[in-house]
């Protein structure tokens, strides 16, 4: 290297460490993958509103749902890495790459962690003229009525699809699954008796089971729900049935380490204040606020673990 291509290195270098260091001057996009009023898109503008107050310049959430949420991602992927474009999203980035033969990015290559911003268990629901009460009813009919009682699910790669599958290996049971584009669609035709039984979020069914329109059978967490009172857990008939839906933050791979640590930082503080802790757990849902390793350690352990089940149960794009 000669000394005119050293000079720029480091003049580029010292450019690059003086915007990090004045950062930010400008408006911040915040990317969600999905389509307004899920789970990543409430966490995204809560997280997004206080982030604003807190750096000073406006935190803009920008909605670009498709293709199982991998258009919002890509997008984010081939942002300039400033810190002026981030991305938050939920459990379909750990089981994106089993699933899409021709990903435009490497999950865990391309991104940057910055946070796990919350996590929380899913719940087991079912139509009260199923009869179920607990775990175990649900198995014995199913047992019964081999490759009969149908299943709703959201996706290939969703946690109502995932879910019903590893039930179908702990529990050694033949259902049917019934893929929905959407959540409503499918909660839909489970209040009205079209399909048996569900794996959601819990603000997404809570509403039904305290109007008695839906039976909760189970929480997938490793302990109760405080939320969910008196439901028991999967776990409880079924040893190491642990899952949790969850939402994170992250940004163009090469975002210099100090502006992550300033965006970890202000998060950290943000998903710590009682208030915001209580909102959330009025979902059902617990703040995190991990460091960006701690995610990193998170995502290649539900990328791996879920990739198992994927392969082991041939779940395709149908």
């Amino acid at each position: 290297m000669n000394f005119r291509t050293t000079l720029a290195a480091l003049i580029c270098l010292l450019l690059a460490a003086t915007a990090a260091a004045e950062y930010p001057v400008k408006p911040i996009r915040m990317i969600v993958p999905n389509a307004p009023a899920g789970l990543a898109d409430i966490s995204a503008r809560i997280v997004a509103g206080k982030l604003t107050e807190a750096l000073g310049q406006q935190v803009v959430v920008d909605n670009r749902a498709g293709a199982g949420s991998t258009i919002g991602t890509a997008m984010a992927v081939k942002s300039p890495a400033d810190g002026y474009t981030l991305l938050t999203v939920f459990d379909s980035h750990a089981t994106n790459p089993h699933l899409f033969k021709n990903l435009e990015y490497d999950t865990l290559k391309d991104l940057a962690p910055v946070a796990l911003l919350v996590r929380g268990p899913l719940l087991l629901a079912v139509h009260p003229k199923t009869g179920v009460k607990t775990t175990q009813d649900l198995v014995q009919l199913a047992k019964a009525r081999a490759g009969d009682v149908k299943f709703a699910t959201v996706g290939p790669g969703s946690p109502a699809r995932l879910l019903m599958e590893m039930l179908k290996v702990e529990a050694r049971i033949d259902v049917v699954n019934v893929p929905y584009k959407g959540a409503g669609g499918a909660v839909t035709d489970l209040i009205g008796g079209q399909v048996d039984a569900m794996f959601a979020t819990i603000p997404t069914l809570n509403p039904h089971i305290k109007s008695g329109r839906l039976n909760a059978v189970a929480v997938t967490s490793q302990k109760r729900s405080a939320v969910m009172t008196g439901v028991p857990t999967m776990s409880e008939q079924y040893p190491g049935f642990i899952a949790e839906s969850w939402v994170g933050m992250l940004a163009p791979a090469q975002t210099p380490r100090n502006i992550i640590a300033r965006l970890n930082a202000e998060t950290t503080k943000i998903l710590a204040q009682p208030e915001i802790r209580a909102r959330f757990a009025e979902l059902g849902y617990e703040t995190v606020g991990s460091t960006p390793a701690e995610f990193d350690q998170w995502i290649r352990a539900e990328t791996a673990r879920w990739g198992k089940l994927i392969r082991v149960q041939k779940i395709t794009l149908e």
